[in-house]
């Protein structure tokens, strides 16, 4: 039979592997491409769709679209998406339009390109450049990929520089340059730049501003908005179509940081403030209220402006309060990210109350009945130190349950040691009989070689030790994992001893003892207490094993 050349078989390669294409169709458009008919987003469909009609052995598995994201940076919605696909295997095959929807980045495009994907055989296309990497000529372009990314990335410079240069105009000129509005105003339907009035949103603006200028806290607002049913504006937004992404939704209610945002934003007043942030290192970040932008009576208000300046003049009365009261730091929360509403399943907030003639009270409340709605949990209140000493009660009884039920074995093994000798010697047997089975094949081999056996007999005779082999080598990995199982038996005992010990001494929790012991601590609206101890089935695993062992 003829060899194949090495042509011939990464044809046959490429054949086999298209034949098996679970593709994951990337469209990408940015901000630079957001005018240009040629890179929006059905254009890259279309191009991508009558490619796969000329290619009908390549399945699409799901497309993943980035809809406004620049192309120097991979952290993207879609993209790391079609990422997690590709570890869990469902995409073998990536096609986009060209190597610039991948990216413009040189140095990230080439990585994933000339690694990531070579690393996990996932095959990348990009149609309009008749790239495709299992193709011969296209596998090992290490030298046309970073040179087409540096154009592109140089482009993406170019392009970029030139917007944010067209940004700042429009910013002085008194346009509105971002992409969504702010909560009460739209985009006028002929000019995208110019906002409008929300018939809608703007009353329930109105109202937050008014209870404000009364001097009603933030808590009692966003408690009041959630009640009467008002969407927050992520939801609301989400009603319009203007956020539709899941992780931007939020939990569908209002809170005190949207509350607050909203009461500081000049907007509101007729006035346009933007540039407040800049990207660094494709990381945003707050500038100097120096260089913010403000242009004056931009667009219709909501709120007059005496109104807002009254807002302003209580916010900063609270603030300033708070600040005064703050005098004392809060002692450390060792309960933090442990504690939990029963009902609910939001965590509690603590609190301090101050006593100028005995020392401060610390509280445990749920937020979601005193800041997001009433109706919603029927609420937790109880007193920190009340809540630890229920807890030390708790924990020492379940440490003492724990190692009552483990002691009496435990405690026998170092006295006689049996179980350990007998595991050892199970051991040295098996490794014994692995030994000697090794020296009957090398025998094996001699005896055919002499003719003594036939090469059948060989054959089966060779299959048969080795299984016998393999067998021995699987249960000497599991009695040294007995052997481990002991010595872990004993180190979970003694670490539990001596937590026990010293809380039953002390007669105090620390977060280092709360953390190594207790995973989750609900309390009930009535002060019932329910823990989970990360200890529960410390012995489980270790026990099964020994059972294991014993039978063997």
């Amino acid at each position: 039979m003829a060899r194949k050349s090495r042509k011939e078989s990464a044809q046959v390669m490429v054949q086999e592997t298209v034949s098996t294409c679970r593709a994951a169709i990337y469209v990408r458009l940015s901000v630079e491409d957001s005018h240009t008919h040629s890179a929006s987003i059905e254009t890259q469909q279309m191009i991508i769709a009558q490619f796969l009609e000329r290619n009908p052995d390549i399945q699409v598995y799901d497309t993943y679209i980035d809809n406004g994201t620049s192309g120097t940076t991979f952290h993207r919605p879609a993209f790391q998406k079609m990422l997690s696909d590709i570890e869990s295997g469902l995409v073998n095959c990536v096609i986009a339009k060209d190597l610039s929807r991948l990216g413009r980045n040189t140095i990230d495009t080439g990585y994933y390109i000339e690694q990531y994907f070579r690393l996990r055989n996932i095959r990348f296309i990009a149609v309009n450049e008749n790239f495709d990497t299992f193709t011969p000529e296209d596998a090992h372009a290490g030298i046309i990929i970073p040179l087409r990314n540096m154009i592109n990335e140089a482009y993406a410079l170019d392009i970029g520089r030139k917007i944010k240069a067209q940004q700042r105009q429009a910013m002085k000129d008194g346009k509105f340059i971002g992409g969504r509005t702010p909560y009460g105003y739209l985009k006028a339907p002929d000019d995208c730049h110019q906002l409008i009035i929300d018939p809608v949103a703007a009353p329930v603006v109105q109202k937050m501003f008014q209870w404000a200028s009364e001097g009603i806290g933030l808590n009692t607002i966003t408690v009041r908005l959630n009640e009467v049913g008002y969407l927050p504006p992520s939801h609301y937004k989400n009603t319009q179509s203007i956020i539709t992404h899941e992780n931007l939704m939020g939990n569908g209610n209002w809170n005190t940081r949207t509350v607050a945002r909203i009461l500081h934003a000049q907007v509101y007043t007729g006035d346009l403030v933007q540039g407040r942030t800049k990207i660094v290192d494709h990381q945003q970040v707050e500038v100097s209220e120096m260089e913010w932008t403000v242009v004056h009576g931009t667009h219709e208000a909501i709120i007059s402006q005496e109104l807002f300046e009254a807002v302003q003049k209580k916010l900063d009365e609270t603030a300033q309060h708070c600040k005064e009261r703050e005098v004392q730091a809060y002692s450390p929360n060792i309960l933090k990210g442990k504690i939990f509403c029963a009902h609910c399943g939001g965590s509690l907030h603590r609190h301090r109350n101050f006593r100028k003639k005995s020392a401060d009270v610390y509280l445990f409340y749920c937020l979601t009945n005193s800041r997001i709605a009433k109706e919603r949990c029927p609420g937790v209140l109880i007193r920190e130190d009340v809540l630890l000493d229920s807890l030390a009660d708790m924990l020492q009884n379940a440490l003492d349950a724990a190692l009552g039920s483990y002691s009496l074995s435990l405690l026998e093994l170092p006295q006689q040691a049996a179980e350990r000798a007998e595991l050892n010697e199970k051991i040295t047997c098996r490794k014994q009989e692995i030994q000697r089975l090794r020296g009957l094949i090398r025998s094996l081999y001699e005896n055919l070689i002499q003719d003594i056996l036939t090469k059948d007999e060989y054959i089966t005779y060779k299959g048969k030790y080795e299984s016998k082999i393999e067998q021995l080598s699987e249960e000497v990995s599991h009695l040294e994992k007995g052997l481990k199982a002991l010595d872990k038996q004993m180190e979970q005992h003694q670490a539990l001893k001596r937590d026990s010990d010293d809380l039953r001494e002390n007669r105090e929790l620390t977060a280092a003892l709360i953390d190594r012991l207790i995973d989750r601590v609900e309390v009930s609206k009535d002060k019932q207490i329910t823990v989970r101890y990360r200890f529960e089935n410390e012995f489980d695993s270790c026990e099964e094993v020994l059972n294991q062992c014993k039978n063997m």
